[in-house]
């Protein structure tokens, strides 16, 4: 195994595999820290109401930084806005970035429907808020009522409709991408202070140096957290909030696929390490292994929790706390402020978002629809409702005083409302007939084919009818412990499952499992004689004992010709066939053992029955929609 570390499981089984793509990491870091978020937004409020002067007096103390005669003072609330935010920021470059190169953004068809219908989102709720503060200078602040915040919609997305597909809250994750990046757009350049031309043009050619770096090839972070920090610096002189920073340096950060070349080299490194244990060995190892995983990846496991568990909930505490008493909420309630905002959020967010989905689904003819049913396109509308974090951030800057708390009032009131609107939609749901609810869970859009080379059926070992519905594909070692220990979890859904069809194809990893080439070729020699998966058995079975004479054995335990047998391995007749399925797993971005797919999906989480079992039902249910 390559790709990750096997971990207990205390459920049916006695243990699982757990391999979670960057994204799937992303929505349970974001998921986890919802409450944690949640409760300094409590303490903010109570904060503040129990002692309002040392609310506004910590947050607003001055903190400098001085080189020299060089130097920024801000209080605060700045360094956190407009500090520590900037690598939430980042964080979230890094993942549409992922979402581009690797996720559901590579077919770039999908970039217009998310495009879109983030367009939409945002629109509905500005458009909004202007016909409630037409003709007052509160208008200024329409960019408080557009953007989703990614933490708290799927933390809450999480708590009030844990059976939404998790499709939707990857659909969600793309809509707040495009959120953020124009809420960006709408910082930097509506919000922005009397910009300093020379500050901002220096700004500029520091940040050209980052690309310029990438393109000779540096390597180093420190050069680019050099270039990061100076071309923030320069534009907090120049005027312009310099969290675009964070995001656009996310965005210029690859995401790739770890591929089995770079990990056979990382292999090699660290078998010159264990020979001779030396401190320039050990560097080149670890430099090695790190070069095998894309910098965008090592990045976000990097960041992302403190992002998520640290630095949102501060913002939280530092901007979400307001003085409540009968005056304020009487006179807020009655605000074009408040309601603007109330009113874009939780109105505005699942009218522009359905809006915006129907409408590009009918202009392409159904070509281009969302990833999921009617039903979770609605909650997802509903749940966009939550506008917090970028939300409070523009309301700093475009409101001051009792306006500003009116904004945040708006904003946290949706919030609210969102999560109960969002719920309601849940029940609703759950209350349809399971044929009619599966359809508005799931909907009937092609999930996108990880799998490069299509099952064929004279060629493919299938295990099971070859008509089912549902098709397990994987790509294992005979050598490899975890594909052993997984095996008999496949035949539990096998044996559960009377429609599935399970395909083995070879992927030995030789640099770390030497007999795993001529296991895999003795599984070929024993389908000549129509006998590949009683050999599949025994050699997953015995996968200590894999050496040729061993292999002979086997040969002879089943009965087959063992002088062909011999033939076949000496002149190894199967290695074509073994190369094709290593070849078709480069395609597929495989380097590591186990790994399934699912109906043509790749398989990320447990290889546990339960967690199989889930995703066999999701894709029947898939494949009966189709039908």
């Amino acid at each position: 195994m390559t790709e990750a570390e096997a971990r207990p499981f205390t459920g049916r089984t006695a243990w699982a595999r757990n391999l979670e793509t960057p994204l799937r990491s992303f929505l349970r870091t974001e998921t986890g820290s919802a409450a944690v978020l949640l409760a300094a937004t409590v303490a903010a409020l109570v904060w503040v109401n129990v002692d309002a002067s040392s609310y506004d007096s910590v947050w607003t103390t001055n903190l400098s930084i001085r080189l020299g005669h060089w130097g920024i003072a801000r209080d605060l609330r700045y360094w956190v806005n407009s500090g520590l935010m900037t690598f939430f920021f980042f964080v979230v470059g890094l993942e549409a970035r992922r979402e581009f190169d690797l996720g559901e953004l590579r077919e770039r068809r999908r970039v217009t429907l998310s495009l879109a219908t983030g367009l939409g989102g945002m629109a509905v709720p500005v458009a909004i808020f202007l016909a409630w503060n037409a003709g007052h200078a509160s208008a200024r602040g329409w960019g408080v009522a557009m953007s989703t915040d990614t933490a708290f919609a799927l933390g809450m997305l999480a708590l009030v409709g844990p059976r939404f597909p998790d499709r939707l809250r990857a659909f969600m994750l793309t809509i707040s991408v495009v959120d953020d990046l124009i809420a960006l757009v709408v910082i930097a350049t509506v919000y922005a202070d009397d910009i300093a031309l020379g500050a901002l043009l220096a700004a500029f050619a520091l940040f050209a140096g980052i690309p310029l770096a990438k393109a000779v090839g540096i390597r180093r972070g420190e050069v680019y957290a050099v270039l990061g920090a100076a071309t923030w610096v320069a534009l907090v002189k120049s005027g312009v909030d310099p969290i675009v920073v964070g995001l656009a340096m996310g965005l210029l950060t690859y995401a790739y696929p770890a591929s089995r070349a770079d990990l056979e080299r990382a292999t090699d490194l660290f078998r010159d390490f264990r020979e001779q244990p030396t401190p320039e060995l050990a560097r080149s190892a670890r430099a090695g292994l790190e070069s095998a995983i894309s910098a965008n990846e090592r990045l976000q496991v990097r960041f992302h929790p403190w992002t998520s568990y640290v630095i949102v909930p501060l913002f939280a505490l530092a901007n979400a706390g307001i003085a409540v008493n009968g005056d304020f909420l009487g006179r807020a309630y009655t605000s074009p402020i408040t309601l603007g905002v109330f009113v874009g959020y939780l109105a505005g967010k699942p009218i522009g978002i359905i809006g915006a989905s129907w409408f590009v689904t009918r202009l392409s003819r159904g070509r281009l629809r969302p990833p999921v049913g009617w039903a979770a396109l609605a909650g997802a509308g509903c749940i966009a409702g939550i506008g917090f974090t970028v939300a409070l951030l523009i309301a700093t800057l475009a409101f001051h005083g009792a306006q500003l708390e009116e904004a945040k009032l708006g904003v946290l009131s949706a919030a609210l409302c969102a999560s109960v609107a969002t719920w309601v939609v849940f029940r609703a749901t759950a209350r349809l007939p399971f044929g009619l609810r599966i359809r508005a869970l799931l909907g009937t859009t092609e999930p996108i084919v990880d799998l490069a080379d299509p099952i064929d059926l004279d060629r493919d070992h299938i295990r099971g009818p070859q008509d089912a519905p549902v098709t397990l594909v994987e790509y294992g070692d005979f050598e490899c412990p975890y594909c052993g220990q997984a095996e008999p979890i496949v035949r539990e859904v096998l044996s559960d499952f009377g429609d599935v069809r399970y395909v083995w194809r070879h992927l030995p990893l030789s640099d770390v499992h030497p007999r795993a080439q001529m296991a895999a070729e003795a599984a070929e020699a024993a389908s000549e004689q129509d006998a590949f998966w009683e050999m599949h058995d025994l050699l997953l079975a015995h996968q200590d004992a894999l050496r040729p004479s061993d292999l002979v054995g086997y040969a002879e335990q089943l009965g087959l010709d063992t002088e062909r047998f011999r033939e076949d391995l000496r002149e190894h007749a199967g290695a074509a066939r073994v190369a094709d399925d290593v070849d078709g797993a480069d395609l597929s971005g495989v380097s590591g053992t186990p790994t399934f797919f699912v109906n043509g999906r790749r398989h990320y989480g447990a290889y546990d029955v339960d967690t199989l079992s889930a995703a066999v039902r999701a894709a029947r249910a898939r494949a009966a929609i189709a039908a």
